[in-house]
């Protein structure tokens, strides 16, 4: 039987949870204590047991201190399609304090063209914060939805707009 570790730790928006496998990948996260909530939204069947994940607690607090290559070392374990799997590693991509837009996704992901499958790999990305979909907005400007709230979302690219890009 498959075990996952649930954990928590407070951010500046609030109580922030996550899944990890045995090996440490997360399987699914975002602002809630609710480990059930987590294991449905990774579509699992898995025994959850409460833990303490040092390492992604450590690049958290470490990237809302202002690393903003600290979730960089946080592996995550999620599974789609081609085009979604490809949408989420472009997403990894994507500086903290930068925005892209759908279209923009889409073309990262190799295929220009697909800009609902792009909206759709933010809408079904479960690991969040770790694949930064927040960072996705319309073309207009606008933020679009996020499944923690806009409020949330907000409130992460305001704080990503006052770090420092990768190297300075």
């Amino acid at each position: 039987m498959t075990t996952l570790t649930f954990t928590t730790t407070d951010t500046p928006m609030g109580p922030f949870g996550w899944l990890t496998t045995d090996a440490g990948a997360v399987v699914a996260s975002g602002w809630t204590t609710d480990p059930d909530y987590l294991r449905d939204l990774a579509r699992s069947s898995a025994t959850v047991v409460p833990g303490t994940d040092e390492p992604t607690s450590t690049a958290i607090a470490d990237f809302f201190a202002g690393d903003p290559a600290a979730l960089d070392r946080v592996p995550v374990q999620q599974q789609a399609g081609e085009f979604i799997t490809d949408a989420w590693v472009a997403l990894r991509r994507v500086p903290a304090g930068e925005r892209v837009t759908y279209t923009e996704l889409a073309a990262a992901a190799g295929r220009p063209a697909a800009v609902r499958a792009a909206a759709s790999a933010c809408a079904t990305n479960r690991a969040a914060l770790f694949v930064p979909c927040h960072r996705v907005v319309r073309s207009d400007g606008g933020l679009g939805r996020f499944r923690y709230g806009v409020e949330t979302k907000q409130a992460l690219l305001a704080f990503e707009a006052t770090m420092r890009p990768h190297g300075d």
